[in-house]
């Protein structure tokens, strides 16, 4: 029997639980995979290679675009669209929701996004280079692709959903930010079912890739496979990545009655702001992030079964991210502390939402993925419970926290329970 929780308390129209999980991973194209990719420690990283920043590494995803999409609309768009609109689909099939028969004006749409318009306008600025700087030459299609809410808008498009659909941004915490605003559309009867979650297409940027490697972020390894390695003494920095993960959201209610499958329900969540810093993230508000998300859910700290860590790599932010967990977890024996960016890299806005899945399926398997690459544990990071190199059986799982943190100090935290 699970643990009682906050959430259970309230009237089942109130209760929002995941019915769908569409994703794409670079090591994976749907949750099943991704999560075998997981339980055998398949890392997604390999060699990549961009404009004028030159050989590098990357998370690159490998999903069909025109599974859901034509030629056309690829080329129209954006590769976030595109990850978008394959993730939405995957997760409203998923759900197994009578799609051709539910109003789409009450389907809402809320996608976490790191940064969006980067890529496209390096796209153009390199074209119109070869036309000595012509801006006649400059695409039509930029404006469209460049604003915020286009990999929302694009899904809209591709579905014809006439609900409400914008995108969150909220840096790397974004993947949690679009889901807890699914969780309170629904709550707020703005719409009855939500796709939400996060894309990312950052690898497509030269400059995120310049930018991380002028704050000596960016890592390397001579085994591309080895060179996301949070918490181990040797890591030197984050591997970018693209992928994107979308839920379909509904209230236990509306799932209950179409007898769906619920792979998860949203019991707390918090999002808060360090003020302190643009980069170093503050141990002691993340530790209040994960706090007010406990407080919420009416749950103890030694009610967690699972830990999903943000860490990404850094010296630092993988510190500091440990004394605010130590802070909160540091006496609870029931807890298990991993990390998934050793397998994937830095999915940015797609983070918190495709590290999620990759633990969501322990509610049923009850096993917990490992952190991988860790070869000489930094003793700084040292946390109970903490998972290293192989998977580990827990008998039950009954609550997932998955941490997500930012740029300029934005923390977000969620938690789900097992239904």
């Amino acid at each position: 029997m699970i643990a009682p929780h906050l959430a259970s308390q309230l009237p089942d129209d109130q209760r929002i639980v995941i019915t769908g999980v569409g994703l794409t991973s670079p090591n994976g194209n749907d949750w099943g995979s991704f999560r075998q990719a997981l339980l055998e420690k398949r890392s997604g990283v390999q060699p990549y290679e961009i404009r004028y920043f030159g050989e590098t590494l990357a998370g690159v995803c490998d999903f069909d675009a025109q599974k859901y999409q034509s030629k056309k609309d690829i080329r129209r768009g954006t590769r976030a669209g595109s990850v978008g609109v394959y993730t939405a689909q995957e997760a409203v099939a998923h759900s197994g929701l009578d799609w051709e028969n539910v109003d789409k004006d009450r389907v809402g749409i809320y996608v976490g996004v790191t940064e969006h318009g980067n890529v496209e306008t390096e796209n153009e600025i390199h074209v119109i280079k070869g036309f000595d700087y012509d801006t006649s030459c400059w695409s039509h299609h930029h404006n469209p692709r460049t604003v915020a809410n286009n990999p929302a808008g694009e899904i809209a498009l591709n579905m014809q959903i006439t609900g409400p659909h914008y995108t969150i941004g909220a840096a790397c915490a974004a993947g949690n930010a679009g889901i807890i605003q699914g969780a309170q559309m629904l709550r707020l009867n703005e719409c009855d079912v939500a796709i939400a979650g996060g894309t990312s297409e950052s690898i497509h940027t030269f400059g995120i890739f310049a930018s991380f490697n002028s704050q000596n972020a960016l890592a390397t390894h001579a085994d591309p496979t080895l060179a996301s390695r949070p918490f181990d003494q040797k890591r030197n920095g984050i591997v970018v990545a693209e992928g994107g993960c979308l839920y379909t959201l509904e209230r236990f209610s509306d799932a209950k009655a179409r007898g769906a499958e619920i792979h998860g329900e949203l019991v707390g969540y918090a999002m808060n702001t360090d003020a302190t810093d643009f980069v170093l993230p503050n141990p002691e508000r993340q530790a209040q992030c994960v706090q007010k998300a406990l407080k919420r859910a009416g749950l103890e700290a030694d009610q967690i079964d699972i830990v999903s860590t943000h860490a990404t790599g850094t010296n630092s932010g993988d510190i500091q991210e440990c004394a605010a967990l130590r802070s909160v977890f540091g006496k609870c024996e029931n807890v298990r502390i991993n990390n998934t960016k050793s397998y994937i890299g830095h999915a940015m806005g797609a983070a918190g939402s495709l590290e999620l899945a990759g633990n969501l399926m322990a509610f049923r398997d009850r096993v917990v993925h490992p952190t991988i690459n860790v070869d000489e544990l930094d003793p700084a990071c040292d946390l109970p419970g903490l998972v290293l190199n192989e998977p580990q059986d827990k008998p039950q799982v009954d609550y997932i926290l998955n941490n997500s943190f930012g740029m300029l100090g934005i923390n977000s935290v969620v938690i789900v329970g097992r239904v």
